[in-house]
């Protein structure tokens, strides 16, 4: 038996008193390569789901990255080399399952308005430049894990969340239409685009937009009745056989082309000094993007499989695949919407399926570029489409909807943003709609006037309890939040509508303070004041199941002894007791 009567057996914490115990760490190979923790259950039958993904991502990934490396300014093989070891790194380092990193279109473009200005034509310094800022945008995801910064994710909230994956919708979707349809688009933003494909309707190539058509009723087909089959993959190989055998780009149809063979080397890039930091702009800026998108795109998918991304593990690994693309003649990289929804579609759930896409685009370079040329650009826009249509979910909407209106609006503003501003501009604005939000909850914290229930057993709100007792002369108010410089005005003033509410008079004021967890400076002298001026009025202050470390604060700035030690009262029956007794002996005097 111990000293204070417990047993101090199972049941009993022991010498440390601590009952918080964090989760156990998994091994050191494991905390560095998250991957290898699948390893003991993996199985063949997840190796064939992710085989499957991995072969359909390589398919998309290889025109794609050809493209994207033209849209940054480089050669088109730039786009592959990006595709192998920076895939590699995210793969083993990542913590999301799901995600895939490679060349996406809007590090592309910033990419291309870094380096215009200080290549001047020169094909070789452009290509030395986009290295280095590759390896300057690794620098920046490592020392943001030094920093231990990653708790900015943390204000991506779930309508940013939801607006920002429904906002990269819009963009891959009016991105890809005139490619579908054979619309010449030169405009850049989302407006433009648009403005682009109803002013140049009258020159959609019939037989482009007949394969691109085709192949998205296809895929939708595939994903209405027959989820399990590999659609884009079908899709892919039937376009480019059906090219092959037709001669599709003699009848006007965009195709891929010819794709360079062999596998890149490893060189540290040399840039002049001044051209070193004029780029350092840029990295901080393609950091930002490519960690919110990337952050924002694994906690999406992450979420739809009860999975958790570790963020600063995520730093870890894009700085890898960053530095990876550097050293092999690429570009910045970061995480693709549109691949990413295409390997969770084909049923991938370990990162084992980037490795095995990263082994077919090295396959592919080495013996098998050829096929690859034949490839309808139509037709990858029609998987993008596809996949982006599969992000669409509006059962979240209808429960942001159910929840709370203003979240809605933040989830609508971020779509807005991300179409209108960019990325980056959307997240800053949305970020900032989020804390106002908290700011606004915070100041208005909920609130209520308790009354006995008697089929509860317990003190309730007389608001969803009408059959709630309350007790005569005591207004006993429960506040659900901190009380802080934020919302104490709004706190005091609550306290005073809930006196004059009362259905009689009042002569006692319960403050039931069980979930006030914290008070500040400027709480403190409010609840002061109105302590004061309810005594003023002949009303008297009792606090009921008020916690350890506020009362500590309390009784150090005088507060306790103010309203007296004997109107605190560990429970809220006991101190309207004491208040029901107080009320009595004062009418019998």
């Amino acid at each position: 038996m111990a000293e204070d009567g417990t047993s101090g057996g199972p049941g009993a914490y022991g010498s440390d008193p601590d009952p918080f115990r964090p989760a156990k760490p998994p091994p050191p190979i494991q905390r560095v390569m998250p991957v290898v923790g699948h390893l003991p259950r993996y199985r063949r039958s997840r190796l064939q789901r992710d085989g499957l993904a991995g072969v359909t991502v390589a398919a998309l990934a290889l025109p794609s990255g050809m493209a994207y490396a033209e849209l940054a300014g480089l050669s088109p093989v730039a786009g592959l080399y990006v595709l192998l070891l920076p895939a590699v790194a995210y793969a083993l380092l990542g913590s999301s399952r799901q995600l895939v990193v490679g060349p996406e279109g809007v590090t592309a473009v910033l990419t291309a308005t870094a380096l215009a200005p200080l290549a001047a034509g020169d094909a070789g310094e452009y290509a030395a430049l986009a290295a280095m800022l590759a390896l300057l945008t690794a620098a920046f995801f490592a020392l943001a894990r030094v920093a231990r910064i990653g708790w900015i994710a943390d204000y991506f909230s779930r309508p940013v969340l939801v607006g920002y994956l429904h906002g990269v919708v819009v963009i891959l979707v009016v991105g890809q239409t005139g490619k579908l349809l054979g619309i010449p688009v030169d405009a850049d933003t989302v407006p433009g685009q648009l403005e682009d494909l109803v002013r140049n309707a009258d020159q959609a190539d019939a037989a482009t937009a007949a394969v691109g058509l085709t192949a998205l009723a296809a895929l939708l087909a595939f994903r209405r009745f027959g989820r399990r089959l590999p659609g884009a993959l079908i899709v892919v190989v039937g376009a480019i056989a059906a090219s092959a055998l037709l001669d599709l780009a003699d009848h006007g149809v965009a195709v891929v082309g010819d794709v360079p063979s062999g596998l890149p080397g490893f060189d540290i890039p040399t840039v002049p000094l001044s051209d070193f930091f004029q780029l350092l702009p840029a990295a901080v800026g393609i950091f930002l993007v490519s960690f919110s998108d990337s952050i924002l795109t694994a906690r999406s998918f992450a979420g739809r499989h009860g999975q958790t991304i570790d963020v600063n593990q995520e730093m870890v690994a894009l700085a890898s695949a960053d530095a990876m693309a550097g050293l092999t003649q690429g570009f910045p990289v970061s995480s693709s919407g549109s691949r990413t929804a295409v390997n969770d579609q084909m049923g991938a759930r370990t990162q084992f399926a980037g490795l095995i896409a990263a082994a077919v685009v090295a396959v592919v370079l080495l013996v098998l570029t050829g096929p690859i040329a034949y490839l309808p650009s139509a037709c990858l826009a029609a998987v993008i489409i596809a996949a982006s249509i599969g992000l669409v979910d509006v059962p979240e909407w209808r429960s942001l909807w159910r929840i709370d209106r203003v979240e809605v609006g933040i989830a609508a503003t971020t779509v807005a943003g991300v179409v209108v501003l960019g990325v980056l501009e959307a997240l800053v604005v949305a970020v900032a709609l989020s804390v106002v939000d908290a700011v606004r909850r915070s100041a208005r914290p909920r609130d209520a006037v308790l009354g006995w229930v008697e089929q509860l057993g317990r003190w309730g709100d007389v608001r969803l309890n009408p059959s709630a007792v309350v007790e005569p002369g005591v207004v006993v108010y429960r506040l659900d939040d901190r009380l802080l410089f934020a919302n104490a005005t709004y706190v005091a003033g609550r306290v005073r509508e809930a006196v004059a509410g009362a259905p009689g008079p009042v002569r006692w004021v319960v403050f039931d303070a069980e979930a006030m967890a914290h008070i500040d400076s400027t709480g403190i002298d409010t609840l002061g004041t109105l302590v004061e001026g309810l005594r003023a009025e002949g009303i008297q202050f009792a606090l009921a199941r008020l916690r350890s470390a506020v009362r500590d604060r309390l009784e150090s700035d005088g507060l306790l002894a103010t309203i007296g030690p004997s109107n605190i009262h560990p429970t809220v029956r006991a101190a309207v007791s004491a208040c029901r007794d107080e009320i009595a002996a004062a009418h019998t005097t």
